[in-house]
């Protein structure tokens, strides 16, 4: 087919060559495939976790892919070489017999425009059985794949390789396709049984696919123009990351990584939502809904919902059940305040008030007021060194937390009419503020300290900050938190909030939760400032978080505190690093020009 113009939307050419199909793979919203380029050759990984197959497949991150070797070759079967230019609605494959482009069809449909000259393609699949037609092939097993061609193919062969893999190699004959349209190749991958054979013209598909993506960026609010550049390659990520919904999955939601981790986690899906509200409040709010959907009886929130079920229990480190932090009603106001959504608010408001109640019903052994964290990972810090001693912890940020939420349960008890509920909340709150203080708090010290068995554990985290959050606090106690905050010795490093104190002995900038910066919890702190009253402060975190994450191609799971690199271990394409810079880099941007605009 002629070569395809550049896009016409200034954010797709902003954003072209940023999907290198190495680290980053060419995806789509709904879509469980994910291209990457190894050499020149394409493979293609499935987002999906395949719990029956992990134990003669490995789990979803280190499996083989289930297609790959996909080259472009000659009309003799010689692979042929390539330069690749990528978008975000599309790849350009530039190979020695012209142009082949690539773009979705649907989230199960991949697309290929192929030159008008015989030109070869080749392939390794996973499947049970293949069956070659004049129009391709059909490969048939736990995930279903369809080869197909618009275009009369002159020669083609298969085989079946060890591994389960079957081996297949299609020439075309060249010229048009059928009804004169443009030369091309569908590529199907499915769960179902019914295959996708059906292939549209190629300038449908790219026009499609480039509106998509032009209509998903053009919805979002403008920013400064410093920020634009990071700013549109985050959104990328939060559109790129949503899966389709299915089984378990009621509802299309956004995965933390779509490379790493499949699936939806609890605390991850609340801050998704602080993005999407920008640009489609059902959608936002439909991250919240779907963890509702699995509420346990008992008020229980799961940790994690995926394709093939929820995760509320698991045995290792502890055998004991797991959930994440309790800020779904905090970030439930932060959606109404840009949606103004009054239903749903309601709609949620019982289930959430379930939720506060299991975690007082079912966390607090001793009966003190104050809840303990009984599996590590219900704090989201799953290698925190706070855990190093065993469990249960009662610990300062789980009560601040706890607080937060019955305080946004009473506003929003008090804007759905409840107004007794409202101040009963109010009352629950200042309560367990004041038995926070009481029971964590050190004088001498400084700081909140997390307890095991009525001892503190001396380890020095952000945690133990975290209580600035409520906004309330007495001011001699957040000016001693601040003061540990801001030493450079312990929290403010080139780029804060490292997840222990770098004087601490068990401080280690690349691993996860033992020392690295983490964007969630730099948002908390940012919103926990303003709250206190330390607007300045606030203000200059959140201008190092943002330089943080814009000095890097891609958006990080975590990131080393002095050097702003990632560890080795951090996941790319991270959903709540991408989310919430994205929300920070609106309020920045509406406060500079709100500032601009004083006389």
């Amino acid at each position: 087919m002629p070569a395809l113009t550049e896009p016409s939307s200034p954010f797709l050419l902003r954003l072209r060559d940023r999907v290198d199909l190495t680290r980053i793979p060419f995806s789509d919203r709904m879509s469980r495939m994910m291209l990457f380029r190894q050499d020149d050759a394409i493979f293609i990984r499935l987002a999906e976790r395949w719990q029956k197959q992990e134990a003669e497949m490995g789990d979803y991150r280190h499996r083989p892919p289930f297609l790959k070797d996909l080259r472009f070759s000659s009309p003799d079967g010689q692979p042929m070489p390539f330069t690749l230019v990528t978008y975000p609605h599309k790849l350009v494959f530039e190979t020695p017999l012209g142009e082949v482009q690539c773009a979705f069809a649907d989230p199960e449909t991949l697309f290929f425009s192929l030159p008008s000259r015989p030109i070869g393609c080749q392939f390794d699949v996973l499947a049970n059985d293949a069956r070659l037609d004049r129009r391709g092939a059909t490969f048939h097993g736990f995930r279903n794949t369809a080869c197909t061609f618009n275009v009369r193919i002159q020669d083609q062969r298969w085989s079946g390789l060890d591994g389960g893999l079957w081996h297949a190699e299609f020439v075309t004959a060249g010229g048009p396709g059928l009804n004169g349209e443009d030369p091309c190749m569908l590529l199907n991958i499915s769960p179902r049984l019914g295959y996708n054979r059906c292939a549209p013209a190629a300038f449908e598909v790219f026009a499609a696919a480039e509106k998509r993506w032009h209509d998903w960026f053009a919805a979002a609010p403008s920013v400064l123009e410093e920020l634009e550049s990071q700013y549109y390659f985050a959104w990328w990520v939060m559109r790129t990351g949503l899966i389709s919904p299915r089984y378990y999955m009621t509802r299309e939601g956004m995965a933390p990584s779509k490379t790493y981790y499949v699936g939806v986690w609890q605390w991850d899906a609340f801050f998704h939502a602080l993005a999407y509200r920008h640009v489609d409040a059902r959608l936002a709010e439909d991250q919240l809904r779907l963890m509702l959907d699995h509420q346990r009886p008992n008020g229980m929130i799961p940790d994690a919902v995926h394709d093939e079920g929820i995760v509320t229990h698991l045995k290792t480190p502890v055998d004991a059940d797991v959930t994440k932090p309790p800020i779904i009603a905090w970030a439930a106001l932060k959606l109404y305040e840009k949606s103004g959504h009054l239903d749903f608010l309601d709609e949620i408001y019982e289930p959430i008030c379930r939720w506060n109640e299991w975690w007082f019903n079912e966390n607090d052994e001793d009966g003190d007021g104050i809840c303990q964290y009984n599996h590590p990972y219900s704090s989201g810090l799953d290698d925190s060194p706070l855990w190093d001693g065993g469990m249960p912890v009662e610990s300062p940020d789980l009560s601040t937390y706890l607080c937060l939420q019955m305080e946004s349960l009473a506003q929003i008890a008090r804007l759905i009419g409840e107004k007794g509920d409202a101040v009963l909340w109010e009352e629950r709150a200042r309560g367990l503020a004041q038995r926070m203080v009481d029971h964590f708090w050190d004088p001498d010290a400084g700081l909140f300290w997390a307890v095991r068995d009525h001892r503190q554990i001396p380890v020095t985290t952000p945690f133990n900050l975290l209580p600035l959050w409520i906004g309330h606090l007495p001011r001699p106690i957040t000016d001693r938190l601040v003061a540990h905050l801001t030493n450079p010795d312990e929290f403010w490093c080139k780029y804060p909030i490292p997840t222990v104190s770098r004087a601490d002995p068990a401080y280690n900038p690349d691993q996860m939760w033992r020392g690295p910066s983490w964007i969630n919890i730099n948002y908390l702190f940012i919103d926990g400032l303003e709250r206190s009253g330390y607007t300045a402060l606030s203000h200059e975190l959140r201008r190092r978080t943002l330089e943080l994450i814009m000095q890097h191609d891609d958006v990080y799971e975590y990131y080393d505190p002095e050097s702003g690199a990632p560890p080795p271990k951090a996941a790319p394409i991270f959903g709540w690093s991408s989310a919430l810079f994205i929300d920070l880099a609106i309020r920045a941007s509406e406060e500079a020009r709100a500032g601009a605009r004083r006389p």
